[in-house]
């Protein structure tokens, strides 16, 4: 069973940066999908940013566009992401998730649904 840790949340004022990991552990290969979403309090959980990681195809939510990035070190099994320019609407849980194949879908996917392997978050918080 994958198992997903986050890291590297915390409370920063707007303009702020913050770089939120995702160790990944107890894998037989790396996962194809791999995504970063957030839950903030009273609203559903939505994607961030997911990669396709064989490949390295990112895509993103239009509102963190040329804020956020998403990257993968296999090397240290850890999934990133860096985060700029951050505003008190980016305040929220933040989860990592993770799915191993591709039977049915086309990654990167942005669909909830789609990953079976999910963190338990951290959080973010921005102040004005």
């Amino acid at each position: 069973q994958v198992q997903l840790v986050e890291s590297g949340g915390g409370s920063v004022q707007t303009g702020g940066s913050l770089r939120l990991s995702c160790a990944v552990s107890r894998y037989n290969y790396w996962p194809t999908c791999m995504g970063w979403f957030r839950q903030a309090p009273g609203k559903e959980r939505e994607v961030v940013a997911a990669i396709y990681t064989p490949g390295g195809v990112t895509t993103y939510v239009n509102s963190v566009k040329g804020r956020f990035t998403i990257s993968q070190d296999k090397a240290k099994s850890t999934l990133y992401l860096q985060m700029y320019s951050l505003k008190p609407e980016d305040t929220a849980m933040y989860y990592c998730a993770a799915r191993l194949d591709l039977a049915g879908i086309v990654c990167p996917t942005v669909r909830e649904g789609n990953y079976g392997h999910w963190g338990q978050g951290t959080q973010v918080t921005v102040s004005s």
